[in-house]
């Protein structure tokens, strides 16, 4: 399970913003504690696996100073 805090989310955030530009605010929504709901949500907004939304935050928060995607 994948855990997340606040700094690391406002910059996954951004990044998964440009990425995917039709998500809203809702859609990247995020509350301590509540990773598989986020997981879950972004899995049938994007229209992927869950698995890979988790590989993708995973990697946004693994080098949280790039700016890459």
């Amino acid at each position: 399970m994948l855990k997340i805090n606040e700094e690391q989310w406002q910059v996954a955030k951004e990044k998964l913003r440009r990425k995917y530009n039709h998500l809203s605010d809702e859609d990247l929504a995020f509350q301590a504690g509540e990773e598989d709901k986020l997981i879950n949500r972004l899995s049938l907004r994007l229209g992927r696996k869950p698995s890979y939304v988790l590989f993708t935050i995973g990697k946004e928060i693994e080098d949280i100073s790039s700016n890459r995607l």
